[in-house]
């Protein structure tokens, strides 16, 4: 069973691939594994991934393929891409091969039978040494801007997930043994890039933090539970999307 948990501390994102080694069969497979034993956010949304090589597509990264993913547009359809893509991420981390999650890469098409383009994440392989040693090359807020109440065992690893240009959307807030997960929609007013495009790659920011959750609940033994709460209220600094119940185990 692959060590998801501690890659957390091993990945980065890959904004220029250099000193690539070239993808073997058995690399493939395990891309291949990667994106069939990926768990969904929510089962009953239809997705696909396709393999193709970079030169498919805008991306001019030096990767050496692109996941391309594909959804069917419902509630909770962008963090359900984050929460898989998430975990092809570490999965592939584990396996020495790079990634970077490249949200204005274009393709050649904005659908695949019928489910539209969501976003890409961009692979190549490389050496062990490219990746995380060192914590402080992470620049995360501080936990005081973004969590409210007590601490858990976790807290200073679920920072460490990734988000669109380190945005890092995410407000929690802890009490009577309930995480309440909201996104901070100040977070998308976020330099150059425009409201409406931030707040879209916020969504699946939100859903690779959700996977970091259930990944650091279950590695550190709790018991637990979430509920996804969809809002249509507007205009307001945080949205509630999802709600835990927990407890540690005996």
């Amino acid at each position: 069973m692959v060590d998801l948990y501690n890659q957390i501390f091993r990945r980065k994102s890959f904004h220029k691939f250099k000193n690539t080694i070239p993808l073997t069969n058995q690399d493939l497979k395990v891309v291949n594994d990667a994106i069939k034993n990926a768990k969904p956010l929510d089962e009953n949304i239809k997705i696909k991934v396709d393999i193709v090589k970079e030169s498919q597509t805008s991306c001019k990264l030096g990767a050496e393929l692109c996941l391309l993913f594909y959804s069917e547009e419902t509630n909770f359809y962008l963090e359900n891409i984050g929460y898989i893509g998430e975990q092809i991420d570490l999965y592939l981390t584990s396996y020495n091969i790079g990634t970077l999650w490249c949200g204005l890469g274009k393709t050649k098409t904005d659908s695949l039978d019928g489910l539209k383009y969501v976003i890409m994440i961009c692979i190549a392989k490389v050496s062990k040494n490219d990746f995380r040693s060192d914590l402080n090359s992470f620049k995360r807020k501080p936990l005081k801007e973004i969590w409210e109440g007590d601490l858990l065992p976790f807290s200073n690893s679920v920072i460490l997930a990734p988000s669109a240009v380190n945005s890092q959307p995410w407000y929690i807030v802890n009490q009577n043994n309930e995480l309440f997960v909201y996104r901070n929609n100040k977070a998308a007013k976020f330099g150059f890039i425009p409201l409406k495009i931030m707040k879209y790659y916020n969504q699946i920011d939100m859903g690779i933090y959700l996977y970091f959750l259930d990944l650091c609940f279950t590695f550190n033994s709790f018991d637990f539970s979430k509920e996804l709460i969809f809002s249509n209220t507007k205009n307001t600094h945080k949205t509630l999307i999802c709600k835990y119940s927990y407890k540690k185990k005996v």
